[in-house]
C-alpha cells in the first residue's frame, strides 16, 4: 500500500510541476501534460480508497487468525463459538458508530451488507463461527 501511495504522489507531482515523469523535455505533444495531470489527479483519487479496502482485508484476516489462536490455546472451540453466538445475538450493533472506532470492537459495529463489507474491520460473525465450528472437527 506504501509503494502504491508513493508512485500516485510521484505521478501528482510531476504532473502538477512538470519535468518528473517525462524528464523534463516538453516533446509530448498536444495534451500530454493533460494526460499526466488527468492520471495523477485519478491516482490520487483511486489510491487512499485502494489502500483502505487492502487495510480492512488485512483487519478482517488478522481476526480470523486471532480466533484460530484462541482455538489453539484454550482447546475449547465450541465456549468461543458461544461467545460470539452471544455477542452476535445481543445486538452489538448501534445506532450511531463511528468509522473510526470500529476496529477497537470484537464484532463490526457498523450495520450494512455489500459494498460496505469491503472497508469492514470485521469479518461477519456467522463467518466467524463457522470457521471456529469446522476448527473443532481438526483438534
Amino acid at each position: 500500500v506504501s509503494v502504491v501511495s508513493i508512485m500516485a504522489d510521484m505521478m501528482m507531482r510531476g504532473a502538477l510541476f512538470g519535468g518528473a515523469l517525462r524528464g523534463g523535455d516538453d516533446d509530448e505533444g498536444p495534451g500530454g501534460g493533460a494526460f499526466s495531470m488527468a492520471l495523477g489527479i485519478a491516482a490520487m483519487i483511486a489510491v487512499p480508497i485502494v489502500a483502505s479496502m487492502i487495510q480492512m482485508a488485512v483487519s478482517r484476516r488478522r481476526e480470523y487468525l486471532a480466533d484460530a489462536t484462541g482455538v489453539m490455546t484454550t482447546r475449547y472451540p465450541e465456549g468461543l463459538a458461544s461467545a460470539l453466538e452471544k455477542i452476535r445475538d445481543g445486538g452489538s450493533h448501534l445506532k450511531r458508530a463511528n468509522a473510526s472506532t470500529a476496529h477497537l470492537f470484537i464484532s463490526n459495529p457498523l450495520s450494512g451488507k455489500s459494498l460496505a463489507s469491503l472497508f469492514s474491520t470485521h469479518p461477519p460473525v456467522d463467518d466467524r463461527i463457522g470457521r471456529i465450528r469446522n476448527m473443532s472437527e481438526h483438534i
